[in-house]
């Protein structure tokens, strides 16, 4: 019910009282496991679905109405622990409250009235659209990752789609044409072209053009106006080397019922936005001298699996041929930033912690019947020996904590960041369900796959990251802090313990060139203009946090859109002054040349772009802010560490 109705909106106290007294947990156990059967999931979302159409019919009917913006009435913003309407009077309530709250959005977007109520009719217009859209296999996906989710948080059950971009992720690589798609009124657009691929070279295809139907090799067209847009995707994806046919509007014909066949060849598409990339920066010292020093940003563990080829992209060599580009510039320092690294292969954690010390065990993995094996780097090169810093945050996860944890019990690193990473110190395997629930499958297609918590993971010295994450050996304020985003905010989430250290040789930093970091970064924290702005709008969000209700009152929103607004002028001019003032210059490092821009379309009010495109790499951000707080203190930790005195010889730890 959670996953379908998050925030209690649409499904009825009655609703779920009938279907857990339906389908307990044995029952559901038995259809499931026994039987291989998911008659409760679709009977659930059929009532789910009933009860979306209703509210929309409900809605269409209310929006005309009047409202009432001037009195001091309230909504509840997160309603996930609240309880479900009573009934459908106390539905009718409720849904008047949310209508006026989703109005006054708008009218604070300076819409009017008339535009208020048509953009919100065509929100609901587009769930009904989407709820329309809901194929057997995502039912199925919902209804089985909620059962998984009832024995830990990181098992689930992929579609055949999910699957497919699980993959993706992990390779980032795919074969497809290369372009972004997106939906606008129904209709196919190309919303940008990715250089180099297949769309790209054809010459013929632009931003905006529509495609109306796909063909396969010689196959017959399939009219795609109006189909889900995964379901695009799928068809436009395919083997390398196989052809696609696609038949185009072109968005400069200047009749509208003009028509254009395209062939293209499916080739190779690599990902290389999401690909590890660095920087060298010009960190002054006290004297005015400038040292260069290396920032290297790794976002996900990809790698090879077991069906891929040795050419793969690996976050391992990426990450050593960046060392090596870095060090041609005379770096005097590096930092590794894990920051917003949510994990990846396990395989890649213990390589890549290959590449900064010469051999030894980097993680021990307990299975459930508590036998641990130790997953070793037996390869005695090493990429970088200088010294070394690594930036976590509440986001570095799974394999992020693995490498962070391993090269501080090595004391290889200094670890800054929040006060714990994410803490997770579970490992999954991936199963396909082929043979297990065939039932699942398209013709022709896979059933997807499950990935199921198998073992734990524990560092070297025996410690789990179970819960407790990574803690640094220096902190920085961050708003992080203070979200649900911890391992320990999960349902279910399994405890935290420890084993027996692994024999490793360590080079323990010295305590006190520990005490003496943190007492130069607490005493730039308290002084600092920069750490003075992150301060501010820690305790701005901590304000806005505890407000659990949002006013309905026109006036009084309006009011305090203009006070948000002063704040962020106010944190943006001294943000802009700070930069002018104190920027570290850089140079940007790829393992690839990058690519010429994208060419991109012009984003539309009602773009519908996809999540899951056929080619999957996000809108570039600027890869490295001037004023990054967290960054620039890293850098200057860093710079610190070089100047302290070296670490004692090695020591056995065990």
């Amino acid at each position: 019910f959670k996953a379908l109705d998050g925030q209690r909106l649409f499904l009825l106290a009655s609703d779920l009282a009938e279907f857990q007294a339906r389908h307990p947990a044995e029952s559901l156990y038995w259809n499931l496991a026994t039987l291989g059967r998911l008659e409760p999931a679709f009977a659930i979302h059929a009532r789910y679905e009933q009860r979306v159409r209703e509210r929309i019919q409900w809605i269409t009917t209310r929006l005309p109405g009047e409202f009432d913006f001037a009195a001091d009435s309230t909504y509840e913003l997160d309603r996930r622990e609240l309880p479900a309407p009573a009934d459908l009077a106390a539905a009718d309530t409720l849904w008047e409250s949310r209508l006026k709250f989703e109005l006054l959005q708008e009218l604070l977007n300076k819409k009017t009235l008339v535009e208020a109520r048509a953009k919100v009719a065509k929100r609901y217009e587009r769930l009904l659209k989407n709820l329309g859209d809901f194929e057997a296999d995502d039912v199925a996906e919902v209804f089985l990752t909620s059962i998984a989710g009832l024995y830990d948080p990181h098992s689930t059950y992929f579609s055949p789609d999910t699957y497919d971009d699980f993959s993706i992720n992990m390779r980032l690589q795919l074969f497809g044409i290369g372009a972004l798609l997106g939906l606008e009124e129904d209709l196919c657009v190309l919303k940008e072209i990715i250089p180099g691929g297949p769309a790209d070279l054809s010459r013929v295809l632009k931003p905006n053009d529509k495609i109306l139907a796909v063909a396969q090799e010689k196959g017959e067209f399939v009219e795609i106006v109006g189909m889900k847009l995964r379901r695009i995707v799928q068809m436009i994806r395919g083997e390398k080397g196989t052809k696609v046919r696609l038949l185009i509007q072109p968005a400069d014909a200047a009749d509208a019922a003009m028509r254009k066949e395209i062939v293209l060849v499916r080739d190779l598409i690599n990902l290389d936005s999401a690909r590890a990339h660095g920087a060298v920066f010009q960190v002054p010292d006290a004297s005015g001298q400038i040292r260069p020093l290396g920032v290297i940003t790794l976002p996900t563990f990809y790698g090879r699996d077991s069906r891929d080829s040795k050419d793969q992209n690996s976050a391992t060599d990426d990450i050593a041929t960046l060392i090596k580009r870095l060090q041609e510039q005379k770096i005097e320092g590096l930092v590794l930033d894990l920051r917003r690294n949510g994990g990846g292969l396990l395989t890649e954690a213990v390589s890549l912690t290959g590449l900064f010390i010469p051999t030894g065990p980097v993680v021990q993995v307990k299975n459930y019947a508590g036998e641990v094996k130790i997953d070793e780097d037996r390869n005695p090169d090493v990429a970088y020996d200088g010294p070394l810093v690594v930036l976590t945050s509440r986001f570095s996860a799974s394999a992020s904590e693995i490498v962070a944890g391993a090269l501080q019990n090595y004391g290889r690193a200094v670890v800054i960041g929040d006060t714990s990473t994410h803490g997770k110190g579970t490992v999954q395997t991936v199963i396909e369900m082929g043979n297990v629930l065939p039932q699942l499958a398209r013709k022709g297609e896979t059933a997807g796959a499950t990935k199921v918590t198998v073992q734990k993971f524990y560092l070297p010295n025996g410690a789990s990251t179970q819960l407790k994450g990574v803690v640094p050996d220096i902190v920085i304020p961050s708003i992080e802090e203070f979200l649900p985003i911890g391992e320990q905010d999960l349902p279910h989430a399994m405890d935290w313990d420890e084993i027996s250290s692994s024999f490793f040789d360590a080079k323990p930093i010295p305590p006190a060139t520990l005490a003496s970091l943190r007492a130069l970064s607490g005493a730039r924290i308290a002084t600092l203009a920069e750490f003075e702005l992150l301060k501010k709008s820690i305790a701005r969000f901590q304000e806005r946090q505890a407000e659990k209700t949002v006013s309905l009152n026109l006036d009084k929103r309006l009011a305090a859109k203009a006070d948000d607004k002063t704040f962020r002028d106010e944190s943006e001019t001294t943000r802009k002054a700070l930069e002018a003032a104190d920027a570290y210059s850089f140079n940007e490092y790829f393992v690839a040349p990058p690519p010429p821009p994208r060419i991109k379309a012009e984003k539309t009010a009602d773009d519908e772009s996809s999540d899951d495109p056929d080619a999957e790499e996000a809108n570039p951000d600027e890869r490295y802010a001037k004023m990054d707080v967290y960054l620039r203190e890293s850098l200057r930790v860093l710079h610190d560490l070089r100047g302290l005195a070296p670490a004692p010889e090695i020591a056995a730890t065990e």
